[in-house]
């Protein structure tokens, strides 16, 4: 029997990221977008295990697409946490020191890291996602993944930003340098060190909730 997903619940309220990000905003990216996802996704799923090989062979690029968008959204909620709060707080120190010190070591600053990440993200062509990864042996790096891609094989999300226009044109309209800008007034930096301290299992644990 294939699995059935469901959409995880946003650990804060639909107007807790303003103004960095509009409660309209949310409440399509995660009721309708997001739920879009998991709906396609479990119609994919029922058909595939009731699919013969080639019927199987068929779906792979919808059930790709659809649990990508699934998984991605879900590390997406779960990696923002509203301005002013512990969570979102870098600087204090509190948050994600093993993180804040590997970010300098690498990029020389943590500054300098969001430079080389709004550049990354910026330089996306179409619809995808930035991604701060742990690599295999430890290390942090900038990648970015087309359309729904989720991040695979060793490497570790960090945490990620949505590049699709639905996560930011209603407000920002083609102003991609804002929206990137504001967004790190609510990125979840205690959820980016337990995600970088921790290993992939416990990254994707949450996911399994959904089930």
């Amino acid at each position: 029997m294939a699995s059935t997903y469901s959409l995880p619940p946003l650990p804060y309220a639909y107007d807790a990221l303003e103004p960095s990000i509009s409660k309209q905003i949310m409440e399509l990216h995660h009721g309708k977008h997001h739920q879009t996802y998991v709906t396609n996704l479990n119609a994919a799923l029922k058909s595939y295990a009731a699919a013969d090989v080639a019927g199987q062979i068929a779906l792979q690029q919808a059930l790709k697409f659809n649990g990508g968008g699934h998984i991605n959204h879900s590390l997406f909620w779960e990696n923002l946490a509203p301005a002013g709060t512990p969570e979102a707080d870098l600087a204090g120190g509190a948050a994600a020191p093993t993180l804040a010190a590997a970010l300098a070591q690498t990029w020389g600053s943590v500054d300098d890291f969001k430079k080389a990440f709004a550049a990354a993200l910026l330089g996306l062509q179409g619809s995808g996602w930035g991604w701060l990864v742990k690599d295999a042996r430890g290390g942090l790096r900038i990648i970015t993944t087309k359309d729904q891609d989720p991040v695979v094989g060793p490497e570790i999300p960090v945490f990620g930003v949505d590049m699709w226009e639905h996560a930011y044109y209603l407000q920002y309209l083609n102003g991609k340098a804002a929206y990137i800008e504001n967004i790190w007034n609510v990125i979840n930096w205690k959820t980016a060190e337990r995600r970088f301290v921790g290993g992939r299992e416990d990254v994707f644990k949450a996911l399994k909730a959904s089930i």
